[in-house]
């Protein structure tokens, strides 16, 4: 290849077909998201798995609905890397753990969220894991690389830190207030991204 040809700008192919997105049924049931949702074309969504209205889905999210339910409200948003499954049944849980999250939560980069409950408003840090049988109440927050084993309940409005997390006080207005400023950023960021994303 020339100096020139490798400094050319991209030429964008103006008639090239839409973007595919990794979205895949699994033994026949397909994933239902709702057409007001984005999801990004290289994030993954497996089988039983239900996204709502302006909810995001970002580049590199892994969403495996293949042995139970996912359910994720509207106006949440999960960042890039996040990891989301589920457990099924054993004969002491015969119907496993679901995964379900609320309305207008943030979930950080690289979260790892194992069949899980989260209520509306929760906010995850970077990194985070919570594991199976885990149930974050309304508007409380596990910070970056927060460690939550399995069964905790985390109370409405409770910052929880550490690896393995534990409560160090209760959130205070302003930084509720400040978590859903950045929902409310990354429900605008993406309908710019599904208005205008393409690929070259």
């Amino acid at each position: 290849m020339t100096k020139e040809k490798r400094n050319a700008p991209i030429q964008k192919n103006l008639s090239r077909p839409e973007i595919t997105l990794a979205i895949y049924p699994l033994e026949g049931v397909f994933p239902q998201i709702h057409p007001q949702a984005f999801i990004h074309p290289e994030a993954v969504i497996i089988g039983r798995v239900r996204i709502g209205a302006f909810s995001s889905v970002w580049p590199g999210v892994v969403i495996r609905g293949d042995v139970n339910d996912i359910e994720i409200g509207e106006r949440t948003n999960i960042q890039d890397g996040c990891v989301l499954h589920v457990t099924k049944g054993t004969p002491e849980r015969p119907d496993g753990s679901c995964l379900i999250l609320g309305n207008r939560i943030t979930i950080g980069h690289r979260v790892t969220l194992h069949a899980c409950t989260l209520m509306d408003d929760v906010m995850i840090g970077i990194g985070a894991i919570i594991l199976d049988r885990v149930v974050v109440h309304q508007a409380a927050m596990v910070g970056a690389g927060g460690l939550v084993a399995p069964g905790k309940q985390i109370g409405a409005r409770e910052l929880w830190l550490g690896s393995p997390a534990k409560k160090v006080r209760d959130r205070t207005d302003d930084e509720i207030k400040a978590s859903a400023g950045i929902m409310e950023h990354y429900t605008i960021l993406a309908g710019k991204h599904q208005g205008s994303l393409t690929a070259v």
